[in-house]
């Protein structure tokens, strides 16, 4: 079965459009936050309501010019930021900052042109299970020039053991099976919704009279807690992130679910960032990553693992620096879906994974404009993209791929040089993985649960004629990067 990556034009426009994949477009978030009464907010420059009514004052929402920054003129002792990360008290205060203080569901529209949108219900929520916030995107535009756009600080933390990624002890398979749906950071992209995300970062701030952090927030969309981020019932919501330093960030866990992901970052896409902890979960939607605009930076980055259960992934790295689409510490275990990570050195995809890959090592750069077949002898083209980077690194994994078949890869037509860092489990489904568990059987995911029939999937386009097939363009392209 043939699958076409089709460039659109610009780097900002990405290079993934696809129609066919291998799990739903859309998986709404199972947070039990999700049914309850929403409220609407709506968010403007001039006055931000709540169901209707101006918030002046203390309550489930407050506006304020409150924002935590890195500020300029504060000495060697104040924090790790440079010159480039500072930013002075006019700047700051001139962002309009909506704070959700109470639990709840907040279907949430508008605009701010220089603001922020965070959530923070208080230092006791971390352990308080009702802690629980969930955000309803449906055409939000926010653009933030001194700290991240959205950000969670305070609710609920859904793991509190904190081993999930820790080989040593035995938890190996907690990695594939890591269960976020309690948390209490949800977000939700509307059906039918674009919503745009502009956001800066925090640099190391310290603790007054020590160098312990303070505030240090990376990511435009970022959230202290763990996080699920997934689509409505069609799975149609769009949410493009363009970012200063990173992308989207937790401190501990990230799920995505469904809705379409575009993200732009002068630094990494993705990055979870909990030493041998954190865990990145895929089990749907599409995701269109392009990082490392600025000096350096990963597609996706988890300082613990990351699992690929389901959906669409694209994802390019920086082309200048050793930095891969798909990067983690700990394990990376592609079970299913569509994916395609691009750079100079990708993370090793790890042996325990339940779905065919390949990791092709160039012998020399590729440059950019290069037109990537993959063939299959026997079918002819799996895969067919053209780079929009340099890279000397592609990783790719489909349920199409098949074991101990020799695969073609040319570049312009010319044949391709390259050594495998890997070729999938080769018939090991059913065998165990480096702890010495056993994967879940065929036709279940790594939690247990059954995937939605073949028949619900979406359907990759025919070729009718024998040319190549190409999928729609995205729902909404990706808005140019501000500048570093």
């Amino acid at each position: 079965m043939k699958r076409t990556i089709t460039a659109l034009g610009t780097a900002a426009a990405l290079l993934l459009s696809l129609a066919a994949c291998s799990a739903p477009a859309g998986e709404a978030s199972s947070s039990p936050a999700q049914e309850a009464t929403e409220q609407t907010l709506i968010l403007s420059d001039q006055s931000v309501t709540l169901d209707g009514q101006a918030i002046t004052g203390s309550g489930a929402v407050t506006v304020s010019n409150d924002i935590v920054y890195y500020q300029s003129g504060m000495g060697q002792d104040y924090g790790e930021g440079e010159a480039a990360d500072a930013h002075t008290p006019e700047e700051a205060q001139a962002h309009t900052v909506v704070t959700i203080r109470q639990p709840g569901t907040y279907r949430v529209s508008g605009v701010l042109s220089a603001g922020q949108l965070a959530v923070d219900l208080g230092e006791d929520a971390r352990t308080d299970s009702q802690a629980v916030v969930t955000l309803i995107l449906d055409g939000v535009d926010i653009t933030c020039t001194v700290a991240p756009a959205v950000i969670f600080y305070n609710v609920f933390e859904c793991d509190t053991d904190w081993v999930a990624c820790d080989g040593d002890s035995g938890k190996y398979v907690a990695a594939s099976t890591m269960d976020t749906s309690a948390a209490g950071a949800n977000v939700i992209l509307a059906d039918g919704s674009v919503n745009n995300i502009s956001g800066s970062y925090v640099a190391k701030i310290y603790k007054e009279g020590t160098d312990d952090k303070l505030h240090k927030y990376d990511g435009a969309f970022y959230s202290k807690m763990s996080m699920n981020l997934g689509g409505q019932t069609e799975g149609t919501g769009v949410l493009n992130i363009t970012a200063e330093n990173e992308g989207l960030d937790t401190e501990l866990h990230l799920t995505i679910n469904g809705g379409t992901i575009n993200i732009q970052a002068q630094n990494d896409g993705i990055n979870v960032n909990e030493d041998d902890v954190s865990v990145v979960t895929i089990n749907g939607g599409t995701l269109q990553i392009n990082a490392g605009l600025g000096e350096e930076g990963d597609g996706i980055d988890s300082n613990g693992c990351l699992v690929i259960n389901g959906g669409n992934v694209y994802a390019m790295a920086n082309d200048r620096t050793p930095d891969g689409g798909l990067d983690a510490d700990g394990d990376i275990l592609i079970n299913g879906g569509y994916v395609v990570a691009v750079g100079n050195q990708n993370g090793a995809v790890s042996a325990g994974s339940r779905q065919q890959y390949r990791s092709m090592n160039l012998a020399s750069p590729l440059p950019a404009g290069s037109n990537v077949v993959l063939s299959d002898p026997e079918e002819g083209e799996v895969l067919s993209f053209t780079t929009e980077k340099d890279c000397q690194s592609i990783l790719f994994s489909s349920p199409d791929l098949k074991e101990d078949t020799d695969y073609t890869l040319t570049a312009d037509g010319q044949a391709q040089q390259y050594t495998e860092g890997g070729g999938g489990p080769f018939g090991a489904k059913g065998g165990q993985r480096p702890d010495g568990s056993t994967p879940p059987p065929d036709g279940q995911r790594p939690d247990g649960a059954t995937p939605p029939p073949d028949g619900q999937r979406p359907e990759p386009p025919e070729d009718r004629d024998g040319s190549k097939a190409r999928p729609p363009k995205p729902q909404e392209s990706q808005p140019e990067p501000s500048g570093s």
